[in-house]
């Protein structure tokens, strides 16, 4: 098991099938605030739920398809990040994430999908990372700005959701960008 230091008491963490009761109890603390931005298969109710949800990302992970890992605070999960596709083929993958309010404004997702977008993109050697968001999630559009992405469009009406339909806007960052980040330098500037 790998753990990585987000700050002096967060770590990002694997999150696996067995950590259901844990990722449970984490959506239990979390649902209210999430459910309106988050897929309903997301936000599982129960611990087969729960596991399921987990399972997916697993296989995901065995099929080099995506990845989800968990954002521990104080040894306890408070949320996490993850990777909702990953195609080597095409170069392209999109990368999401989730928070209890509690765990809020420390920078821990920032961090985190920090961290998944350098590894997509620089270890692995994608082309570009999307983040795809409600239109009305400002914290999720705040860390896209934050982590240096460009907003690509807006695609209008396509989620539905209780209350009626919404826009889903779609941010991305690519190699180039995210390397120049890196170096402290704007894309194209050497």
């Amino acid at each position: 098991m790998f753990a990585i230091d987000l700050t002096e008491d967060a770590q990002l963490r694997p999150l696996d099938p067995w950590h259901a009761e844990e990722f449970l109890a984490n959506l239990d603390r979390a649902r209210e605030h999430i459910s309106p931005w988050v897929g309903p298969s997301f936000v599982a109710t129960d611990l087969d739920g729960a596991r399921h949800v987990l399972q997916r990302y697993a296989d995901r992970w065995a099929r080099d398809g995506g990845g989800i890992w968990g954002i521990w605070l104080s040894d306890r999960l408070v949320g996490g990040v993850l990777l909702v596709s990953f195609d080597a083929a095409t170069g392209v993958c999109e990368a999401g994430c989730w928070l209890e309010p509690a765990a809020e404004g420390r920078g821990l997702v920032t961090r985190a999908v920090g961290r998944i977008i350098d590894w997509a993109l620089v270890e692995r050697g994608l082309h570009r990372v999307e983040w795809r968001t409600n239109a009305g999630n400002v914290r999720s559009i705040a860390v896209a700005r934050r982590l240096g992405m460009r907003r690509d469009g807006v695609l209008r009406e396509v989620l539905s959701r209780p209350g009626g339909r919404v826009d889903l806007e779609v941010w991305s960052v690519l190699a180039p960008e995210w390397r120049a980040r890196r170096e402290g330098t704007a894309a194209g500037d050497g």
